[in-house]
């Protein structure tokens, strides 16, 4: 693995901007293990094992099952997971792989139906966060543990 920069030592006004941003995330109601699931999912399509590996370990220490964690990945086919899990996921798919065809009218439709505006809104906001989070490590090849 290669060193590369670090954006915290060298332009850390801009990286504390992503803290804060999470800082409220974490303060919404969403439920905690769905958001360290997304997180994961998000960070799988963008190949970033750092944050895979964090999350992973965040999520089972909120309780979540090896077996769920497992299945994540392709979570289109697997039965443990939830209609509201599901719908957060479709969302978060086309929302980290935007370029494809964007937010599809029938998953947007689906999560206002299913989540509400509001928390739809944070749902948005998360994927965008993580996003961004992931673009940070794999372009600075941060090295997880």
């Amino acid at each position: 693995m290669e060193n590369r920069i670090n954006i915290n030592e060298l332009e850390p006004k801009a990286y504390q901007a992503m803290p804060g941003l999470q800082a409220y995330l974490n303060s919404t109601e969403l439920d905690v293990v769905l958001k360290e699931l997304v997180k994961i999912r998000a960070s799988q399509l963008n190949g970033c094992a750092y944050c895979i590996q964090m999350h992973a370990k965040d999520v089972r220490k909120l309780g979540e099952t090896e077996d769920r964690v497992y299945a994540l990945s392709a979570w289109k086919e697997s039965p443990l997971f939830t209609d509201t899990e599901r719908v957060v996921f479709s969302n978060t798919e086309e929302i980290t792989e935007i370029s494809n065809d964007g937010l599809s009218k029938e998953i947007y439709e689906k999560a206002i139906s299913l989540l509400g505006e509001r928390d739809l809104a944070q749902w948005i906001m998360y994927v965008v966060t993580i996003n961004a989070w992931n673009r940070i490590a794999v372009s600075t090849k941060m090295k997880h543990t």
